[in-house]
């Protein structure tokens, strides 16, 4: 895909992460190119012979699952395809939210232009021109193992086919009005294309692509809340110190250090002498092996992810140029989703730093300023009662750490034995990352606080005091007791709708 302004071109060049989220999320359009059409045309074309020579192809002219040893009368193959979703949309729980659906349906279409699913051109186009319009399938949010999200694409295809419910505009309604609300009739359903709607990890690769924006986004956010948490604990940036980082240049580490050291540049902190031990605790000292360790975890994460974006998962696939349909196990996302579940197991170790970090500047023996960080002595709570947050929050994420990905117990009447759970898999990325940068945010805050009672606003550095500074913008210093849980909140959305580029 290529993108400019509003407008999202779908071409022979790899769709981008970054494209699906400005699908999802900033209302881009797509656009289709004639090479992709053709892409289109030349896949279904292979359908098409398969179909006249009567040959088995699964979900063509077989049943499915277990009814794959099942052959499907010729009378009965589009009546068939209609009931793939309807016999799919088996989802339960709240629905999922409108730019999660939108990642769905954008990453359903990118695998499509992939050219291995075979889907009819009218098809396609009827995907494209209804995420275009902002028709937005309502879809429960459980019920998919991952091999292939069968129940929340059969929900988005149901819709299409004007059944069930869909929102136009934010307003819920029957699904056949919701297409005649924006000029659209039902998808013209042929053989295979009802298999084709569902087929696919679309919700899982679609959640990923906005996973990765927030967690990019808060990554800046999380180094600028250390380096803040620095300055006012006044530790030791020997840990920073590339020449020891070389010496074991573990995964990230060195390049987390860098952009550490960037953002204390004219910091009062590089002075020698300047900081108050020779060593640190560890939650300092090893900021840069644990802040590399989850960069190195999203760049993982981030190429699982694209490569998901470009290729064709569908099963069976069809190899326009080989003019062959294969059977395959494509839809497996074991590899996706141990990526994932390491980024979660970094997203963990990340958490518990900053925990602990935030724990000892708040304690007066360990970072030598007042108790709980108040300037109005212990008649005060100042930020004592915020541990009871930090102390949840990061047991959470290091619960939702867990993996979920191992034991799924088979379905299909045996025949799939086999799923990677991968909606489950980002739910938790999801729910570790939200509460993240609710730990950042206290973080930020807390550092901020402990600057002003250590006196040194006009020594920080340029990245961390431009990281006070919108801290301050948005949160006042703490003197009398009041509500902090608004505080945080103020920072936390901030950090969410702030890109990465613009943070400190």
């Amino acid at each position: 895909m290529s993108m400019a302004a509003d407008i999202v071109s779908l071409n022979n060049a790899a769709p981008t992460i970054a494209d699906v989220a400005s699908i999802a999320r900033r209302g881009a359009r797509i656009e289709i190119s004639p090479d992709v059409e053709a892409k289109i045309n030349a896949a279904r074309a292979v359908v098409e012979r398969y179909l006249a020579a009567d040959q088995p192809v699964y979900g063509l002219t077989t049943a499915l699952g277990a009814g794959v040893d099942t052959r499907l009368a010729t009378d009965d193959l589009i009546a068939f395809q209609l009931r793939v979703p309807q016999a799919r949309a088996v989802g339960v729980g709240p629905a999922l939210p409108r730019e999660t659906v939108r990642a769905m349906m954008a990453a359903r279409i990118a695998g499509m232009a992939a050219g291995g699913s075979g889907v009819s051109l009218p098809v396609f186009s009827g995907l494209v021109a209804a995420l275009n319009a902002g028709f937005h399938p309502i879809v429960p949010s459980l019920g998919s193992i991952g091999a292939a999200d069968l129940a929340p694409l059969a929900h988005m295809g149901r819709a299409l086919l004007g059944d069930g419910e869909a929102a136009v505009a934010g307003t819920v309604m029957p699904a056949v009005d919701a297409l005649a609300r924006v000029g659209l009739k039902p998808l013209p359903i042929g053989p295979k294309d009802g298999h084709v709607l569902v087929v696919a990890n679309s919700l899982s690769v679609g959640k990923a692509c906005l996973c990765i924006e927030d967690i990019e986004r808060l990554f800046d956010w999380s180094l600028a809340a250390v380096a803040l948490n620095f300055e006012a604990f006044r530790a030791n940036v020997s840990a920073f110190d590339d020449r020891a980082l070389a010496a074991r240049p573990a995964a990230g580490q060195r390049e987390a250090a860098a952009r550490l050291r960037e953002l204390l540049i004219d910091s009062s902190l590089l002075v020698d002498g300047a900081a108050r031990r020779l060593q640190d605790p560890l939650s300092y000292r090893c900021a840069p092996q644990v802040w590399g360790a989850l960069l190195h975890a999203i760049g993982e994460a981030s190429a699982a992810t694209e490569i998901e974006l470009v290729s064709s998962g569908d099963n069976p696939v069809v190899l326009a140029e080989e003019g062959l349909i294969l059977s395959n196990g494509n839809f497996d996302m074991t590899a996706f989703v141990l990526a994932w579940e390491r980024l979660g197991q970094a997203i963990a170790h990340c958490a518990a730093a900053i925990a602990y970090r935030t724990m000892k500047i708040m304690s007066p023996g360990m970072s030598e300023l007042p108790r709980f960080l108040t300037p109005l002595g212990q008649s005060r709570s100042g930020f004592a009662t915020v541990q009871k947050s930090v102390s949840a929050l990061e047991a959470e994420i290091r619960h939702l750490a867990a993996p979920v990905s191992l034991a799924p117990i088979p379905v299909a009447d045996g025949i799939e034995d086999q799923a990677s759970m991968a909606p489950s898999v980002l739910s938790k990325i999801e729910a570790m990352i939200e509460r993240l940068r609710y730990l950042v945010a206290i973080e930020l805050v807390a550092s901020a606080q402990a600057v002003d009672l250590r006196g040194i606003a006009g020594e920080l550095g340029q990245g961390t005091l431009r990281a006070y500074q919108q801290v301050r913008e948005l949160v006042p210093r703490l003197e009398e007791d009041r509500a902090q849980g608004p505080d945080f909140q103020r920072i936390s959305d901030f950090i969410t709708e702030t890109a990465a580029r613009t943070a400190p």
